[in-house]
């Protein structure tokens, strides 16, 4: 029965988010209120989950998001992403370009939200593409394939970070080991995989295609841009590492936090981009306050899969689950990658594909023996699988490069496909040797 209803719980959201356009965060409020009921419990415990579930899941996940958010509106507010991508195209020249996208786009991806850094790009690899005389998915795939890598795989982006919150996970292993993984996996579905796609010939709008770049006077230096990108994979990895061999140091378990890590970031780019080269507090703060509202909405989807996931607890749905699947001979990995790539599929987005995937398996998975990291990035790899016409991204990509659905789905899908995979095959390959 608990199974039966697991099922009925995940069809009935598919049909609220994709049929009925439902919003995200009330579909999963209705249907963990009808899977509570469902599974006989009170309306005081079914209030007590819904409180439990918001609260538990957000926690300090708000910061780490909302931090997040604002470094990466200054990183590309400033131009500092302007100025990271002409580096590295001038460094690769037209021959290896492709690489230079892909090197450039997972630098941009990884302080950048995904619509955000989509939208962001697009100019660049028009300007580019205008520039050296190339196709423009030979230019465009390298680097929304590292985009969507960044995305997927690595914190602070909301779902891997938000995943490795429920499964316990240290969130700089995660992203040590995420930027293992996503070396192959960019390389394939970027320039390799862009690499056939010269038969295509999308004619994106005029009005998009001639952007003009801002003039190199206005930008921001090379080596400051590349630290303030980059300094939260440096605080969340370096200090993981540096707790564990001064456990007494009070600073350094305060750095080691997520958060801390992240807040350090963004004050350093507020006065690194912002105050150093002439914008006022109140500017700064207001670019901050925009931020901050773009992510609201990727909260309450993540807010609502933690009411799901604690009404399934509350249930003892999840309990009966990880009982049933405990004796199953398959790996946690290849299951964790499988249920999110299916859920994906069927809803589209790749946060709500994650976040239920968890909900769903929690409690199977914390008792693993398998490195919860390593769960963080095969769900986080499953949750790409297949984009198509239900997930928001396939319509950008479409629209921006005016390209027919079936070419869409010929490049685009097929981009994200690869990208999931060789996900799953970098996870299992690193379980091998940690």
């Amino acid at each position: 029965m608990p199974l039966l209803l697991t099922f009925l719980a995940i069809v009935c959201l598919i049909l609220l988010i994709a049929w009925l356009k439902i919003d995200t965060f009330i579909s999963f409020l209705l249907v963990s209120i009808g899977l509570g009921l469902a599974s006989s419990l009170d309306v005081a415990t079914i209030g007590k989950a819904i409180q439990k579930g918001v609260g538990g899941t957000l926690g300090d996940l708000v910061l780490i998001v909302g931090f997040g958010a604002m470094l990466g509106k200054m990183v590309a507010d400033s131009g500092a992403a302007q100025r990271i991508t002409d580096a590295l195209i001038g460094i690769f020249g037209k021959k290896y370009i492709q690489w230079g996208m892909a090197l450039a786009g997972f630098v941009i991806g990884i302080p950048l939200f995904y619509n955000a850094g989509f939208v962001i790009v697009i100019p660049l690899i028009f300007m580019i593409s205008a520039t050296a005389r190339l196709p423009l998915l030979y230019i465009g795939i390298p680097m929304l394939s590292a985009l969507s890598v960044a995305h997927g795989y690595l914190p602070p982006h909301p779902s891997p970070a938000a995943i490795a919150s429920q499964l316990n996970a240290d969130l700089g292993k995660t992203l040590f080991y995420g930027l293992i993984v996503s070396i192959p996996a960019i390389a394939i579905a970027g320039p390799i995989f862009g690499s056939t796609l010269k038969r295509f010939q999308p004619k994106p709008d005029e009005d998009l295609f001639n952007v003009k770049p801002r003039p190199t006077s206005e930008l921001p230096g090379l080596g400051i841009s590349i630290v303030t990108a980059l300094l939260p994979v440096f605080l969340l990895t370096s200090m993981s590492a540096v707790k564990n061999v001064m456990p007494g140091n009070a600073f350094v378990a305060l750095l080691a936090e997520p958060y801390f890590g992240m807040l350090i970031s963004v004050l350093f780019a507020a006065y690194a981009l912002g105050i150093r080269r002439g914008m006022n507090m109140k500017a700064v703060t207001k670019s901050m306050e925009e931020a901050f509202k773009g992510v609201s909405v990727i909260l309450l989807i993540i807010a609502g899969a933690g009411v799901f996931k604690e009404m399934m607890t509350a249930g003892g749905v999840s309990n009966y689950i990880a009982e049933s699947l405990k004796n199953v001979d398959i790996s946690p990995l290849l299951l964790s990658w499988g249920i999110a790539a299916i859920i994906r599929v069927c809803v589209g987005s790749a946060t709500v594909a994650g976040l239920t995937t968890v909900g769903i398996l929690s409690p199977l998975l914390i008792h693993s023996t398998v490195p919860p990291e390593l769960l963080v990035l095969a769900i986080g790899s499953g949750s790409l699988m297949f984009s198509h016409l239900n997930d928001g991204g396939f319509w950008l990509f479409k629209e921006y490069f005016n390209l027919s659905i079936k070419d869409t789905l010929l490049t685009w899908s097929v981009m994200e496909t690869i990208v999931s995979v060789m996900g799953l095959i970098g996870v299992l390959l690193l379980n091998l040797f940690i």
